[in-house]
């Protein structure tokens, strides 16, 4: 597929979503978030800027050139809003193009999920771009890590972590997937580079910045869509972030919760890194799909779960998809956009909350499941007893070789 055809239809995505998604941000988070830390920054107040930056504020800092510019320029508060969206699409387009070009077959399929996905619509209508940013640099750190680039793997690492905190889920792979004496210095650059972003914000004593998105206490955001939800305390009127009642059936985190979850999450990354080291003998990009699992952990893990969390994880099973088994059209990527708009956008209009809690399971832990068996050696799962019938040989060892 030619690079200009590519380079156009993701434009033209960008585009298209750029003109749908980014109508105005009143009621969504950027209006509480990110735009009060914008307005101080074209009124030429950066210390504001920095004050008011919230626990994202290393993704306000990348942007932060788009929004100067088209402050200087003349645009007011809803163009600068739509500029310091531009960088994120503009990611997601460019691994877009790099993923279509690896998966000749179906690069328009691949092409589409990774710049047209209605899950990115979403993350741009609730006011979270960057969400779409961090994804695809450690995405595209891993598939760097696994070209033997350790420096560009390391750029990106950093500037992923600076974007948000989750993004230290994807040191473990990109580690992995870089060749023993590559990664210290993939590392010192990654921490460099984000140490760079962070430092004006821990200058101007940025608070919320400094807490990089790990709340312990004060939470009550409970969602449906996590393990956690039948632990929750029912019978209780909730009130949601807009001030309006949940529906009926909402329920209540227990209290030890709240301290426990995004240290989890973040820490998940160190042994789920030593066992893969242990059971994948392979490197390269084959770590994408410990990358992807530890994305649908954090889905899983985190009360606060929302659609746009599952961006990054579909960018990565994406991503496996299409560089591990280009010969094949990424159905699981497909499906799973399918089940998470379903899951998010359609199911709560019409069943309650702890329906939409099995419903979401139902088809996200089965999913996992398959990925774990993905994982593992092809010796391992032909090693299963067979019921008296003969097993057939592998053919390699690549993953979802007899899948």
């Amino acid at each position: 597929m030619s690079l200009p055809r590519l380079a156009a239809a993701a434009m033209v995505a960008v585009v298209g979503l750029a003109w749908l998604g980014l109508i105005g941000f009143a009621w969504n988070d950027y209006e509480v978030e990110a735009a009060p830390a914008f307005a101080a920054l074209t009124r030429g107040d950066v210390v504001g800027f920095l004050q008011a930056a919230p626990a994202y504020g290393g993704s306000l800092v990348l942007r932060a050139p788009f929004a100067g510019v088209t402050a200087w320029l003349g645009g007011g508060e809803l163009a600068v809003y739509r500029a310091v969206s531009i960088p994120c699409l503009l990611a997601g387009a460019a691994l877009g193009v790099v993923l279509a070009r690896r998966s000749p077959r179906h690069g328009w399929l691949v092409l589409a999920l990774a710049t047209a996905n209605p899950i990115t619509l979403r993350a741009l209508e609730i006011g979270h771009p960057e969400e779409l940013l961090g994804g695809a640099l450690c995405v595209g750190a891993v598939i760097a890590a696994a070209g033997s680039r350790g420096l560009l793997a390391g750029l990106l690492l950093g500037l992923a972590l600076a974007t948000k905190a989750w993004s230290v889920l994807a040191i473990g792979p990109v580690v992995l997937a870089l060749a023993p004496g590559a990664r210290l210095r993939a590392l010192g650059v990654a921490g460099a580079v984000a140490a760079a972003v962070y430092a004006p914000l821990l200058a101007a004593g940025s608070v919320a910045a400094i807490g990089a998105g790990v709340r312990t206490t004060g939470s009550v955001i409970f969602q449906p869509w996590q393990v956690f939800w039948f632990l929750g305390e029912p019978g209780l009127v909730v009130i949601g972030g807009d001030g309006l009642p949940k529906p009926n059936g909402w329920r209540t985190p227990p209290g030890w919760l709240a301290a426990l979850t995004h240290p989890l999450i973040a820490i998940l990354v160190i042994p789920a890194s030593v066992v893969w080291a242990a059971v994948r003998r392979p490197r390269g990009e084959e770590v994408l799909l410990l990358l992807t699992l530890l994305f649908a952990a954090r889905c899983l893990l985190d009360p606060w779960n929302n659609v746009y969390y599952g961006l990054p994880f579909l960018l990565a099973l994406l991503a496996w998809e299409a560089l591990r088994r280009p010969a094949r059209p990424p159905v699981l990527t497909l499906g799973a956009t399918a089940a998470t708009w379903a899951s998010f956008e359609w199911l709560p209009r019409v069943l309650g909350p702890d329906v939409q809690s099995l419903a979401y399971l139902a088809w996200m832990l089965p999913l996992c499941m398959l990925l774990v068996r993905s994982a593992l050696p092809a010796s391992s799962r032909s090693s299963a007893p067979s019921s008296g019938r003969p097993v057939a040989p592998a053919v390699d060892g690549r993953l979802l070789n007899q899948a």
